[in-house]
């Protein structure tokens, strides 16, 4: 038995104030022993089995699957550039994929299938890997729940997917108060991880009831031990008031603005749900991205507990304006939870699926995958 999982990541509520592909080169008759070469080579490759390896830029041998480029392939190494997520060549990209649960509760919903779903029918671009460090999570089993997000990191991997690897830290609010456990997961997972180029770190999930000098304060402590293992992996920085840019606890972004941490190619995040944070909330997103990098690791189309009604219509106006902007984003949560935020019906995972399609979706999940298939 697990304990009841907690609602949703962004749910405590703020008292007055809610919170792709180049063309082949033409041939010419001087080349025509490279090209039977390679046309030889190709038909050697395809009569592979299904499971043979190849290798690719990004750190792993990936199984051969049937999509024909992955997000990886396409992209390469991010690096942040101005204030956009950038691809290898320094051009503006932006991914949009799903978070996972809370792992101690909803493993089993992270699976081989599950996740050739995501990657092949929902043709997401990135997994967020949700590593709670209470509730159950990390601070009981350190070396289990490391060994589960190495895993689910290479399996992405092997997807050809991005992988943000979340310390999910929520209560106590105060990053500070695990700092050592996240200098250890870290420096674990980073190690593990720092040949591949489709790893990104969110170092504080959500922030909350500490000042933004705080939050810099830990910010600027354990970025350096990611950058000790893995130099040149984009880095996501937690906001203020639940990754808010403060606005849940009365500010903006101006704060961060004024007093930006003290690294490079790095994100601030944005977290958001769309039935309990309306235009206030919106203006924030807008202004911050038009200074600073901004990533929206999190948000969902019901309220601030992941639960209650879908506001479509809400969403719809942040996706818009993502798009206008270029800003990455993750929608929480590819499980079978309850709540009307998690995207599977209850008993999917147990059943392992069907996964692909939309006959196990929630209304949400219908609308979320369409999304990012769009």
């Amino acid at each position: 038995m697990t304990p009841a999982p907690h609602p949703a990541s962004a749910c405590p509520q703020p008292s007055p104030r809610p919170r792709r592909r180049t063309r082949p080169e033409r041939r010419t008759p001087c080349l025509l022993l490279a090209a039977l070469s390679g046309a030889l080579l190709l038909l050697l490759t395809t009569a592979l089995p299904a499971t043979a390896a190849r290798p690719t830029g990004y750190g792993a041998d990936v199984p051969i699957t049937h999509r024909a480029a992955t997000p990886v392939d396409a992209h390469g190494r991010l690096q942040v550039c101005g204030t956009h997520l950038c691809n290898q060549h320094g051009a503006p990209v932006q991914l949009r994929g799903m978070s996972t649960h809370g792992t101690q509760w909803y493993a089993r919903c992270l699976t081989d299938a599950s996740l050739d779903a995501l990657a092949h029918d929902w043709r997401a671009d990135v997994l967020r890997v949700s590593t709670y460090v209470q509730e159950g999570g990390y601070e009981t089993d350190p070396a289990h729940f490391t060994a589960l997000a190495d895993r689910l990191v290479r399996q992405a991997s092997d997807r050809g997917l991005y992988v943000i690897v979340d310390w999910h830290m929520l209560t106590p609010g105060d990053p500070m108060a695990n700092l050592d456990r996240a200098a250890r997961f870290f420096t674990d997972i980073a190690s593990r991880h720092k040949d591949r180029v489709n790893v990104l770190y969110e170092i504080a999930n959500e922030p909350n009831g500490v000042s933004w000098s705080r939050i810099k304060e830990y910010a600027e402590r354990i970025i350096p031990v990611v950058r000790a293992h893995d130099p040149d992996a984009p880095v996501l920085v937690g906001t203020r008031a639940w990754s808010s840019f403060g606005v849940s606890e009365g500010a903006d972004e101006s704060e961060v603005l004024n007093n930006p941490v003290d690294a490079a190619n790095i994100m601030y995040t944005f977290h958001f749900y769309a039935a309990s944070h309306r235009d206030e909330y919106l203006a924030a997103l807008s202004r911050a991205a038009d200074r600073i990098p901004v990533f929206v690791t999190e948000f969902g189309t019901q309220n601030y507990a992941g639960e209650g009604a879908d506001d479509f219509a809400m969403s719809r106006r942040y996706l818009d304006l993502m798009e206008q902007k270029k800003i990455s984003w993750v929608n929480w949560n590819f499980s079978d939870d309850h709540r009307s935020g998690a995207v599977f019906t209850p008993g999917t995972c147990a059943a392992d699926g069907p996964w692909a399609g939309t006959r196990s979706l929630k209304p949400a999940g219908v609308w979320i995958r369409d999304r990012i298939r769009a």
